[in-house]
């Protein structure tokens, strides 16, 4: 899909873009090549958040038009809604990629995930030790080990998910290091609204809350915080409202013994028919039947 002549990219695009994407459920992708990505386009926006880490040799790029120069041990973050062009690098360049979607609620997203991401848009490279970049590179090999290796141990998104949750968490840990604790003073109001609208998101647990609901907490109107909303991740409060309960969702019916009825009421849907209608509009299957064809209780 074109966006005044800007080719956009969703997740589910990644495969055909890259020959060396290692993984790909529809959630997460794996890459460790970006040559083919380069060849793509000019100037690109992904609708995904992704994460470079570079490894040797060195990368340039535009980020919605700011220039980034990536070396070995540095990690470049490229959020939704980036436009990226104008990508460049040299021979020994050598890299892993990690894409997240962010449109089905992935289950595994935190308060210090959400948070972290947050703080490192305003600069989004870090330079990592030799050892921090080791642990990345390892989790990397980990997730591959596992794929290429489906009958040692579990299998399925569950594990890859386990493993991505882990790596995300490590990196969280790690970035707290490079990043000092007054970020928070130099956001504009705006970008402040926005973060606690984010922090209220995790904080709920998927909980189905008004966007009302949501902006009498912030003190600000339905209308100014879907208007912050759109500006930093071009959704609207409706949607991400959305996302973070979709993901839950999922979470629970895949990964918990709770009876459907037992997950519409700690979801905060008093009413089971609605909430059989809203996972089939959004999951595209009732409850039991996601279950069903998602591998629930084998």
């Amino acid at each position: 899909m074109k966006e005044t002549g800007i080719q956009q990219i969703n997740l589910t695009d990644v495969p055909q873009i890259s020959q060396h994407v290692k993984y790909f459920d529809g959630e997460i992708g794996f890459a460790d090549d970006i040559h083919s990505t380069v060849l793509f386009a000019e100037a690109f926006k992904v609708n995904f958040v992704a994460m470079i880490f570079c490894t040797s040799g060195s990368i340039s790029m535009k980020v919605n038009g700011i220039k980034y120069d990536i070396n070995a041990n540095d990690g470049l973050l490229v959020d939704m809604q980036s436009v990226v062009s104008d990508i460049s690098y040299n021979n020994d360049i050598s890299c892993k990629i990690i894409c997240i979607s962010l449109e089905g609620g992935v289950t595994f997203v935190t308060k210090s995930i959400l948070e972290a991401f947050l703080h490192i848009k305003q600069n989004p490279v870090i330079h990592f030790s030799h050892d921090e970049i080791e642990l990345m590179s390892r989790y990397y090999e980990l997730a591959l080990f596992k794929m290429e290796h489906p009958g040692v141990g579990s299998s399925g998104k569950e594990t890859m998910h386990t493993i991505l949750r882990a790596y995300v968490l490590d990196m969280i840990a790690n970035l707290t290091s490079h990043y000092g604790e007054d970020n928070d003073i130099m956001m504009r109001q705006g970008d402040k609204i926005f973060h606690r609208f984010i922090m209220l998101l995790a904080k709920s647990n998927g909980t189905q809350r008004s966007v009302k609901d949501y902006a009498d907490e912030l003190y600000v109107s339905p209308k100014y915080l879907t208007s912050i909303c759109r500006k930093h991740e071009g959704k609207t409060a409706s949607d991400l409202i959305t996302f973070n309960t979709v993901g839950h969702i999922k979470q629970m019916l895949l990964y918990s013994t709770l009876s459907i009825k037992e997950i519409a009421l700690q979801l905060g849907f008093d009413n089971l028919s609605f909430f059989g209608k809203y996972v089939k509009k959004h999951l595209g299957h009732s409850p039991n039947n996601y279950r069903k064809i998602n591998g629930y209780g084998r």
